[in-house]
């Protein structure tokens, strides 16, 4: 189906120079969505996909390890898309206080971003509505510390943004002028909180590519547009907690989906960009369950060669649990989580180092620094710096 530009071309002027900024459309698309048989069974796998990684929370000993760990993970891959080096131990350094000299700028970036993350889920968790005003607040989180945090966080923009080229007048794409995003921004509040139109995940998929449209604030709209989608889902029900972050695939499909979002822009070509994510859904979520059933594995595996050490099991399981919380930790933080004394948390980290479980990465005497090997190294996969 053809349908033409999903919105209409207003001047703009920034720095003296005028340029034509697009104005999207309100959603849903019109004439609505062609479903064809072929695209109701994406539809069909990718929401199978989702209530399986919503199960998923059943087999783990304690979700909230998985989705400590996980969040990390989306952060780093969020913010390498717009440019960070950082890796998931960088992170994971960063936390600790004990570890100075980890590049600031970068991580900041991407500590930030859980921040934003972890403060939209308590809000969701006491009620709050998934609204602008909470989206203001998501981005006051993400531009707190670092480099974007002169762009005016938690305010939409009052003045002129572009995406590519060197100026408005060679850029790629132009968004609404400021004065009209407030308006774009109320009526995609009142799409989100409208049922009847599509599924939840067709909603999720409309409205990230009408808030990418609009770019409403002068910094972070990348990250925050790919955590609306999660936040979506998990605002609806889809899922208990926001485990899809489909950054990954769209790292790993960059030039397409920059390709499909602008087909949608300039021809309304709302359907191949819905292939698109819908399969991205499904293959992200089949690799999410593929990766907590590995988690779950690799627990099990090394408590059981921890339980044949004999009397010494207890304390060094204690410890083993703490890393299981929090796989790059310090000595002294393991021995307050584990409640043993130092003696004693020193012999079952030296009894886990020889079981070739963890591993000291200071190489100093004091304030080690311990990591979760190959638990470290399920998360990072995919998530090394571009």
């Amino acid at each position: 189906m053809r349908r033409g530009p999903t919105g209409t071309y207003e001047t703009s002027t920034t720095d003296g120079e005028p340029v034509c900024a697009f104005v999207p459309a309100p959603l849903p698309p019109q004439p609505p969505l062609e479903f064809s048989r072929a695209r109701q069974r994406l539809l069909e796998r990718a929401t199978l996909a989702l209530g399986r990684l919503d199960s998923i929370t059943l087999l783990l000993p304690d979700p909230d390890i998985f989705l400590y760990a996980y969040v990390r993970r989306e952060a780093v891959l969020s913010s390498q898309i717009e440019g960070t080096q950082s890796s998931f131990s960088d992170l994971l350094l960063f936390e600790l206080e004990e570890a100075p000299g980890v590049p600031f700028d970068d991580v900041v970036e991407v500590s930030n971003y859980v921040a934003a993350l972890e403060h939209s889920m308590r809000r969701l968790a006491e009620g709050f509505p998934l609204c602008n005003r909470l989206l203001r607040e998501m981005h006051a989180k993400l531009l707190s510390r670092g480099r974007g945090s002169k762009k005016s966080p938690g305010e939409f923009r009052r003045s002129q943004n572009w995406i590519g080229g060197t100026r408005p007048g060679n850029a790629l794409f132009v968004p609404p002028p400021p004065q009209r995003v407030e308006a774009c921004m109320s009526d995609l509040e009142r799409f989100l909180h409208d049922d009847r139109p599509y599924p939840t995940l067709v909603k999720a998929a409309l409205a990230h590519v009408q808030f990418e449209t609009i770019h409403p604030f002068l910094d972070g709209n990348g990250r925050l547009g790919r955590l609306l989608i999660s936040f979506i889902l998990h605002h609806e029900g889809i899922l208990s907690k926001p485990l899809l972050y489909l950054s990954l695939y769209f790292k790993q499909h960059r030039e397409q989906y920059y390709n499909l979002l602008d087909m949608v822009r300039r021809e309304g070509d709302w359907e191949q960009w819905l292939d698109f994510f819908l399969e991205g859904v499904e293959l992200t979520a089949v690799n999410a369950v593929q990766t907590a059933r590995r988690l779950v594995e690799l627990f099990k595996e090394d408590e059981a060669r921890i339980q044949a050490l004999g009397r010494s099991a207890g304390s060094v399981l204690r410890v083993y649990h703490t890393l299981c919380r929090r796989p790059l930790v310090s000595i002294s933080e393991i021995r307050e989580q584990a409640g043993l004394s130092y003696p004693t948390t020193s012999k079952s980290i030296e009894a886990l180092g020889r079981l070739g479980i963890v591993r000291e990465l200071t190489g100093r005497k004091r304030n080690r620094i311990y990591a979760y090997g190959r638990y470290i190294e399920i998360l990072n996969e995919g998530a090394e710096p571009l």
